[in-house]
């Protein structure tokens, strides 16, 4: 997905958002501020917004020399929908669709985001994604792929969402690869949030290698892409993700909310409608693969 003209206004004000969690100073955030705006003209748009982000949030750590400015909220968005997980796990085992329930109820953590302009709650959000109709809903195919899979790559989105995420990991039932950030950006999810939220207990966990606030596959390690190469299955979380990862010919399933209205447009929903979308399956290997390779090797 390419870079639009009001991805440029949204990037400020993460900037800004994010520079008042990081610090006090109003110089330091004036300075965060006047960097990011000298830097927009430069802006590639014929890339993610995402690999920008990786830039801008580097700018703010230089700046402050605050590592990880949301430490705090992620921690303690964890411990709120840890109290919940009950209650969530009640609502999977007394379902008539436990899978649909499970994912429907990942996608309810996808609400839990920094990286756009808007508040929420999460009961609320749980609440309003099991009564609404998915805009996208690719179950077959997703129960198709999930039966004849070995082995799943899971790429996790934000810290608090990755309890949810655990809740469709059990209901898998397959070996599962859980991926992480290669270290803190905005308020995804990095090794340390992914075993506080007990990630560990279902699934292995390993870092893309990505500092980015998303998998971009020209900043990933090794070990991530032998991985994302050879996987019977893949599902991606997230804006960030989609963003990245939805111009690669590469089997990959989907699950976010659009909550920005440019991604909503170009998956071809509204803006906070519900998604399971299914993306290239049926792609051949060797295209699969070219296709990757092209992406892994942007700005190498």
């Amino acid at each position: 997905m390419k870079t639009y003209l009001d991805c440029l206004p949204c990037m400020l004000q993460q900037a800004l958002r994010t520079g008042r969690i990081a610090t006090e100073d109003e110089r330091q955030i004036k300075q965060i501020l006047d960097t990011v705006g000298t830097m927009i003209k430069d802006i590639p748009m014929d890339r993610p917004p995402t690999e920008t982000g990786n830039i801008i949030y580097r700018i703010i750590r230089e700046i402050t020399g605050v590592a990880d400015p949301y430490k705090d909220i992620k921690s303690a968005n964890i411990r709120e929908v840890q109290v919940m997980y009950p209650d969530l796990k009640r609502m999977v085992n007394n379902s008539r669709n436990r899978l649909l329930t499970a994912i429907r109820l990942a996608i309810a953590g996808n609400v839990i985001d920094f990286g756009v302009n808007k508040e929420f709650n999460i009961p609320q959000s749980v609440q309003q994604i099991i009564d609404q109709d998915f805009a996208i809903l690719n179950l077959e195919l997703f129960r198709d792929q999930l039966n004849r899979a070995g082995s799943i790559l899971y790429l996790g989105d934000n810290a608090g969402e990755s309890v949810f995420d655990k809740l469709l990991i059990e209901e898998l039932g397959k070996p599962v690869t859980y991926v992480v950030r290669d270290g803190p950006i905005i308020n995804d999810v990095t090794m340390a949030d992914a075993v506080d939220s007990g990630i560990h207990q279902v699934a292995e966990i390993i870092s893309s290698g990505s500092p980015a606030p998303a998998t971009v596959l020209s900043l990933c390690n090794d070990q991530f892409l032998k991985r994302f190469d050879n996987a019977d299955m893949v599902i991606s979380k997230g804006l960030g993700n989609y963003e990245s990862l939805s111009g690669v010919n590469r089997p990959i399933f989907f699950l976010l909310k659009a909550k920005c209205h440019l991604i909503a447009n170009h998956i071809g929903v509204r803006e906070n409608d519900i998604v399971l979308k299914a993306l290239n399956i049926g792609v051949s290997i060797n295209d699969r693969n070219r296709s990757i390779n092209k992406y892994r090797n942007q700005e190498k």
